[in-house]
């Protein structure tokens, strides 16, 4: 009763302070005990890394570069072994300096919580130690935010940098002390209720899931018993490894709003450099499907070149920094923050990642990102506002089928895709880049974020791509929505696995009144090979199932066996392609025949899709957003040459007015001309 008393007031004390970015609805946001009374949104902003050494002079040239470039917010890390003295006071003079001269530029601050860690450690640690390692975060938790709290710079809390552990949870005295009493409220079973033996756990993973909640909602408190006015955040980290381990619907209960870290180098492993921008475009949408109805926004951007850190060298050009900062924003982001604005000076990231060249001037790099600020700044009134245009085409990654993967992935000497850790992922990802290609915006889920609450379906597609491991609980939900008019795209090994790792045919399918059948076996065929599909074959990979088909209709066969199937439930369809052809398009580079059938099984949600492209466009992404009666698209060619484009509009539009483009694009009608890495962006009425 005292957790739901306090909810109540909290919610309260943030609607009369009216300053939160859940009201980004609202054009004016008021921040309390600001230098100004406004943060507009979409924002760009810079990590402004403080350390020992620099002068208040050159703190302040820092925040004068900010503002006179149009960035607006910066984040800081508050270092506890920068501010902690041996004898146990507390200097917060180096950080003041930064405070007052964000006051001085009307730059809004986000701090990082970084208790002390290992100078090492350039990320920071998941979990604490032991009891009084928490004690001691508490502590430093408590002098930040009683010392910090008077500066009217101070926007928000990052609650800690990047949580996230790669699915290896670190067995400390505290989390073995932790796991136990997990373990008392999650018994395991040694055998399910029908009678199989579970050989092979996923608890570990669940368990991790729960934890990472629990650190972050016990920090939130922390904070909350200090300061109840300003932001909450957090911003998770290599989205296409790690989501499986966040519980964001969990986490909105105490967060304010919702970020993520995009650096190319470190997260994009999954992908070429050419597909950097489809890539910054997938992680954008599985944050904004993590947020719910919280903003999001991108907390940390590659600014500059890493020379020793990261996984892969890379010095971002200008514009791939405008495609990524355009990507987000046409997300529905409400800010972009990138990693960072100085370089620092020592450790493994010395003199890297900086927006800023060494002699504190903005690079080109910074420059570029300064005019797509200048744009949303003349734009306001459309950007703010804004609203992602929904396909209703929804990709779902299911976290148990993440799981499975990591357990049962040990690679090949052939090095098949499907057979390393990854195949479950890529293979979602391709029908995303697929849709990216038609033009298409298409939303990136946790199962569990879909909405299945609604009555009717009608023009809604999801699509399981390969989710190895489903829980039977699952079956009745998706027969929910088919038989209230959904359509249901299955590929590759779904529901091979239940959530227990039994193989489900085995066991019993619970999925065979939905797919229409069973599967009688599956066949390794070779790296790539075709399933015939009506006039044209589609790329697969590995394995080919055969269907034992019972109320389902064939849709395709091979060696006189279904390897396809269509099947009615209520007022939807299921079709399901047991062989891996999002993934076999994916290793091809060529999606051209998945395109081919997407046009026809999703062709009730792409009849709604205001604007798309006439023809799918290699290379090439678009993203659309609504404001008020207009359309704004952006266009992002990664072709190493220029293109011609034309656009396919569902109603009547005028003329288009380019709003932004960083090469010598032009507009004819709806026809684009789209020079090689150019980004337009072009509001249509």
């Amino acid at each position: 009763m005292k957790k739901y008393i306090y909810n109540i007031i909290f919610t309260y004390l943030l609607i009369v302070a009216g300053f939160s970015l859940r009201a980004a609805q609202n054009p004016v946001l008021e921040i309390e005990n600001s230098v100004e009374t406004t943060l507009q949104l979409p924002f760009i902003g810079a990590q402004v890394f403080i350390e020992p050494g620099q002068t208040p002079e050159e703190i302040d040239t820092w925040f004068r570069v900010l503002k006179e470039n149009h960035f607006t917010v910066c984040r800081i890390r508050m270092f506890e072994s920068y501010m902690k003295k041996q004898d146990g006071t507390w200097d917060f003079s180096l950080f003041d300096n930064a405070f007052r001269s964000a006051e001085k530029h009307g730059i809004k601050v986000f701090g990082t919580i970084f208790p002390y860690t290992e100078k090492t450690d350039i990320g920071g640690f998941k979990f604490p130690r032991d009891e009084a390692h928490l004690q001691s975060i508490a502590l430093f938790i408590k002098q930040l935010t009683t010392h910090f709290g008077q500066f009217k710079s101070l926007y928000g809390w990052v609650l800690i940098n990047e949580p996230g552990v790669g699915g290896k949870t670190p067995m400390t005295e505290f989390t073995k002390n932790k796991l136990n009493e997990w373990k008392q409220n999650h018994p395991q079973k040694e055998f399910t209720d029908k009678g199989f033996p579970i050989l092979v756990e996923l608890s570990d993973q669940a368990f991790l899931l729960d934890y990472n909640t629990w650190y972050l909602n016990w920090i939130a408190t922390e904070i909350r018993k200090y300061d109840t006015m300003h932001e909450l955040h957090v911003n998770n980290h290599q989205m296409f490894q790690n989501c499986a381990e966040y519980n964001f619907p969990e986490w909105r209960k105490f967060l304010t709003s919702l970020g993520g870290s995009a650096h190319a180098s470190w997260h994009f492993g999954y992908f070429t450099r050419q597909q950097y921008a489809a890539a910054m475009s997938a992680n954008s949408e599985i944050v904004r499907s993590g947020a719910g109805n919280l903003p999001w926004l991108m907390t940390e951007l590659q600014g500059g070149n890493n020379t020793y850190s990261g996984g892969t060298p890379m010095c971002p050009t200008k514009e791939e920094i405008a495609q990524w900062l355009w990507i987000i924003t046409s997300a529905e982001g409400k800010g972009s923050i990138f990693w960072s604005l100085n370089p620092r000076s020592s450790g493994i990231e010395a003199g890297e990642w900086a927006l800023l060249d060494f002699q504190n001037n903005p690079s080109d790099r910074m420059k570029e990102a300064a005019k797509v600020a200048e744009t949303i700044n003349q734009n306001r009134a459309l950007f703010e506002n804004s609203k992602e245009v929904e396909s209703g085409i929804n990709i779902l990654y299911i976290r148990q089928s993440l799981w499975a993967e990591g357990k049962m992935a040990e690679g090949s000497t052939q090095n098949y895709e499907a057979r390393k850790v990854g195949g479950v992922m890529k293979s979602a990802i391709s029908y995303f880049e697929a849709l990216s290609e038609m033009g298409v915006n298409a939303n990136f889920k946790a199962f569990e974020e879909f909405d299945f609450g609604k009555t009717d379906y009608k023009g809604t597609t999801i699509i399981l791509a390969h989710q190895i491991s489903v829980p039977d609980s699952y079956a009745p939900i998706l027969e929910n929505f088919v038989s209230k008019g959904g359509k249901l795209i299955v590929d590759g090994l779904t529901g091979f696995f239940d959530e227990n790792l039994h193989n489900t045919m085995i066991t019993g399918f619970p999925f065979a009144n939905l797919f229409g059948g069973n599967i009688r076996e599956f066949k390794l065929v070779d790296n790539l090979f075709k399933v015939q599909w009506n006039n044209f074959a589609i790329p697969a990979h590995l394995w080919r199932g055969f269907i034992d088909v019972k109320s389902g209709k064939t849709a395709a066969n091979c060696e006189g066996e279904p390897i396809a199937v269509r099947n009615t439930i209520g007022n939807g369809e299921v079709l399901w392609i047991p062989s891996l052809i999002g993934l076999g398009s994916r290793i091809t580079g060529d999606y051209t025949s998945l395109i081919m059938l997407l046009n026809k099984e999703a062709d009730l949600s792409l009849s709604t899709v205001p604007v798309r492209f006439k023809t799918a466009q290699k290379d090439m992404l678009m993203k659309t957003i609504k404001s008020g009666n207009s359309l704004i698209t952006v266009v992002i060619n990664k072709q190493d040459k220029p293109g011609q484009v034309m656009l396919d509009f569902k109603s009547k539009t005028t003329t288009g007015k380019i709003l932004y483009s960083n090469k010598q694009g032009t507009v004819v009608g709806q026809n684009l001309s789209i020079g090689s890495e150019e980004t337009m962006v072009i509001e249509w009425k």
